[in-house]
């Protein structure tokens, strides 16, 4: 059945709960893997798969009909596990694409856009994830379907949205040879037009963030 009629009350609500908190999971144990640094060639490629997927998970609950928690207050989940470590990891993985710029709400007119991180912008997501999975595990699946719908909405969707595009864009300036801003007007002793300087400026673009990134420029 296609996820436009997950909303009809004829379905049954563990089975969605069960599906959302196995890409819920799958992505809180595979960016923990990525975080420990053991490929970092792979970083790149694996978060934007692991973002993509969790991002399904997250349009699901945007189109669902709205989950009302069984009690008033929410449940004292317990202490938040600490995600700064796993951001410091990221963030050494990351280094030199670990900033980038994003519009907060495209809507807006005239918004300028503002720096980010994604090494903190994916640990806040990391945050918002475990603490519905606190409530899931203890048994509390309506309060876990509310919460990751809440802030699907209020946070963790529009940054992983952002992450998406931050790491789309890398390989796209990578694997197509297209230079970072910054390295437009590369310094060189070599007399090259523009179009020249500008190839140069993508090699070495792919050999410096691309290389040690494990990203392969497009043939």
């Amino acid at each position: 059945m296609s996820d436009a009629t997950l909303h009809a009350t004829a379905q049954n609500p563990d089975d969605f709960a069960v599906q959302i908190a196995d890409q819920v999971e799958s992505f809180l144990v595979a960016v923990t893997e990525v975080a420990k640094g053991d490929e970092p060639g792979s970083t790149v490629p694996f978060l934007l798969l692991e973002v993509s997927q969790l991002l399904l998970a997250g349009g699901r609950l945007g189109a669902h009909e709205d989950f009302v928690p069984d009690e008033r207050y929410e449940p004292d989940p317990g202490p938040e596990q600490d995600a700064d470590n796993l951001r410091e990891n990221l963030a050494r993985l990351l280094d030199p694409v670990d900033v980038y710029s994003e519009v907060f709400d495209p809507y807006a007119p005239r918004t300028a856009p503002v720096a980010a991180r994604i090494s903190d912008d994916l640990a806040g997501v990391i945050t918002d994830l475990r603490h519905g999975m606190v409530h899931y595990r203890a048994g509390r699946t309506t309060e876990a379907l509310w919460w990751w719908q809440f802030s699907y909405f209020s946070n963790w969707g529009p940054t992983a949205s952002a992450v998406l595009r931050a790491l789309q864009s890398v390989l796209i300036h990578v694997r197509l040879g297209q230079p970072l801003e910054e390295l437009d007007g590369l310094d060189t002793d070599q007399d090259l037009g523009d179009e020249a300087l500008e190839l140069e400026a993508g090699r070495v673009m792919a050999e410096e963030i691309g290389t040690p990134l494990g990203i392969r420029q497009a043939r």
